[in-house]
């Protein structure tokens, strides 16, 4: 089965959006980050806004509330979440040297990449501002838990990000490090989004290191989704150059599993693409023929899902609740065909 279909915001996505939560969340970034002359405020509202999916502050809300938590407690700490996810995506785009974010120019486009520098580092802090703000309510040291699992993370990040740099046009060392470097790149956040979320919803011990499990298995299954965005969407679609991976020598799961699947003729012709970080002509195209040649998309949708059940399953210890569906709901949506 070949994946199609991908769209940007697929309905589950957009429903969730239109939700109680998704207009608390929309309201509350709307009053926080307003028009301003202020440079600072102004280019990290920018930045924020228009918002994306906020898939990862909607976590944070409904793992508060899958607990018993109150998500309108919880309210600030995931807009927290949100912040420094977009920080990391400003300090990406300065990495990368990408141009376009979200279908316009990024930060460091916009604004130049000392400002890019400095927004992001504030959106940081703001973020762990914001658990300290969520945790009036909290249980007695809950809330020194919470930033101690978003820091964790942030370190987390940092490895991942290092690590991923240190595979660029590698191909055999990416087969060995990838699963680490996305674990920690991508899947410490939305283990951070869940665990926090749990904490300050008053979540016990065990509780809570069951749903920040749930969300770092979401998240290696959500990096590996992106990975495979990047060769059945359009930028359109996705927001990104569709040549940003290849043009970054970025070794991405369909790439990996391809370099592992293909002849020796191909592999070479492979990493002679990363290594000219995809400049060639029709290089994007003989990739694309080579990914479908030896069904690689499948073959990463197929780990994809691994993950996915394996969050699912961190979840039946939870009571039944609509919250606990949305969490669910954001699984199954994560390997959807249409997702």
């Amino acid at each position: 089965m070949t994946v199609t279909g991908f769209t940007r915001f697929p309905p589950f996505i957009d429903d969730l959006a239109r939700s109680e939560s998704g207009r608390l969340l929309h309201a509350e970034f709307e009053r926080r980050w307003p028009e301003t002359t202020d440079q600072l405020v102004g280019i990290a509202r920018y930045a924020l806004l228009p918002a994306g999916k906020l898939l990862r502050p909607m976590m944070t809300l409904h793992a508060a509330e899958a607990v018993g938590g109150s998500p309108s407690r919880v309210l600030p700490a995931a807009l927290g979440m949100e912040y420094l996810h977009v920080a990391t995506l400003v300090h990406d785009d300065i990495i990368d040297a990408d141009t376009l974010r979200r279908g316009r120019p990024a930060v460091p486009v916009a604004f130049g990449i000392p400002s890019a520098i400095v927004v992001g580092d504030h959106l940081i802090f703001t973020a762990f501002q914001s658990i300290v703000e969520s945790g009036v309510t909290a249980p007695p040291g809950h809330v020194a838990a919470a930033v101690a699992a978003l820091a964790e993370a942030g370190r987390d990040l940092c490895r991942g990000q290092m690590l991923e740099t240190q595979l660029v046009g590698d191909l055999d060392a990416g087969a060995r490090w990838y699963p680490e470097m996305i674990r920690l790149k991508t899947g410490a956040l939305f283990r951070a989004v869940c665990h926090v979320g749990a904490l300050l919803g008053g979540a016990d011990p065990q509780l809570a290191a069951g749903l920040a499990r749930y969300g770092e298995h979401l998240g290696i299954a959500f990096q590996i989704r992106d990975d495979l965005l990047s060769y059945v969407a359009t930028p359109e679609q996705t927001g990104k150059p569709a040549t940003s991976d290849l043009n970054n020598g970025r070794p991405t799961l369909p790439l990996l599993l391809a370099y592992d699947a293909a002849t020796d003729t191909a592999r070479v012709e492979l990493m002679a693409v990363l290594h000219r970080r995809g400049a060639g002509p029709g290089d994007v195209e003989w990739v694309a023929a080579l990914l479908d040649e030896v069904d690689a998309v499948q073959a990463a949708r197929r780990q994809m899902a691994e993950h996915a059940e394996q969050a699912l399953a961190e979840l039946t210890a939870l009571t039944p609740s609509a919250s606990a569906d949305v969490l669910t709901g954001i699984a199954h949506w994560m390997t959807s065909e249409t997702a």
